[in-house]
């Protein structure tokens, strides 16, 4: 009992103890419990303004981000408008005409228009020269006619054409007094092959070995009737320039030879008509039709031929 008494007493004296230290020290857990209060209103004070101070920081980066952001987007359009400024400098450099000078660019305005002036006058004409007959033809025949003869000739007429159906081979042959004073007579000479052999690869044949022959063979046709007797002036015209033709042919050929002198001439033509293609059904026929003309003296045509030839000649010199 003692023993529990004592120890009770002791348990007791230790909680008297406690509660005598106890209220003494109340007064200093309160002043702990205040210093802690204030403690922890000045720590949230302390956090409040780090919390403000951290708002204030990130509303100034924002600030300065945004008038960052802002500058740049100036800055990227200043250097647009410099970069379009700057454009032209950088530009590839002009060709053609725009790179010539405003004097020569008119220049070559003018001389553009005056060539494109000219084609459509030539095209103009020669219409008007291959057109049926209407009124500016009537009135103005003359002038179209001197600007397309003979290099701008067409041997059809529009909407009325009429190609080449035959082929026509001129031959010539004559009569040569030799140096003891026989005659002979030369074989023929095809002067259409001849023309078409100098025409043939080359690609500026000359307008004598186109159209000379050919055109004084249809010249003479036409003014002539089928007895060979010519029809008018034009006719006779046209019988003398065969003589004259047939006379530098044959001196081109040294036909009369050493000591001989050409006396007569005589033309022939060879007409063969032309295939026609193979779906057309059309049937022709393809045997030749020989034109034979009579002798014709050239004396006269001779010496004609010469002193022309010598006077050629003499000017080349």
């Amino acid at each position: 009992m003692d023993a529990y008494d004592t120890g009770s007493d002791a348990r007791q004296g230790r909680d008297d103890g406690q509660e005598e230290a106890g209220g003494p020290a109340e007064p200093s857990r309160t002043a702990a419990g205040e210093a802690g209060a204030a403690g922890e209103a000045a720590a949230a004070e302390a956090a409040e303004a780090a919390v403000g101070t951290s708002e204030a920081a990130a509303g100034t980066s924002e600030a300065s981000g945004t008038t960052q952001a802002a500058g740049t987007t100036q800055a990227a359009e200043a250097a647009g408008f410099a970069g379009a400024a700057r454009a032209p400098e950088t530009a590839e450099p002009r060709t053609g005409v725009a790179a010539l000078s405003p004097r020569y660019q008119v220049g070559a305005v003018v001389a553009l228009a005056v060539v494109a002036a000219a084609v459509c006058a030539h095209i103009g004409l020669v219409f008007l020269h291959v057109a049926p007959s209407n009124t500016l033809t009537k009135q103005h025949g003359e002038a179209v006619d001197e600007w397309v003869f003979p290099e701008f000739e067409q041997n059809w007429k529009l909407f009325a054409p009429n190609p080449l159906q035959q082929n026509v081979s001129v031959q010539l042959r004559a009569e040569v007094s030799t140096a003891d004073g026989a005659i002979r007579t030369t074989g023929w000479y095809d002067l259409s092959a001849e023309d078409g052999r100098a025409i043939e690869g080359n690609p500026l044949p000359s307008h004598t070995q186109q159209n000379e022959l050919r055109r004084a063979w249809d010249f003479f046709v036409a003014s002539h009737d089928s007895d060979d007797r010519p029809v008018g002036l034009r006719g006779a015209l046209s019988e003398t320039y065969l003589r004259r033709i047939a006379v530098l042919r044959l001196d081109r050929n040294e036909a009369a030879g050493p000591g001989g002198v050409v006396e007569r001439v005589q033309y022939r033509s060879k007409t063969t008509n032309v295939k026609p293609p193979p779906w057309s059904g059309e049937k022709v026929s393809d045997r030749p039709t020989v034109r034979e003309l009579p002798w014709w003296s050239v004396s006269t045509a001779a010496k004609d031929a010469k002193d022309a030839k010598a006077g050629n000649e003499g000017g080349a010199e």
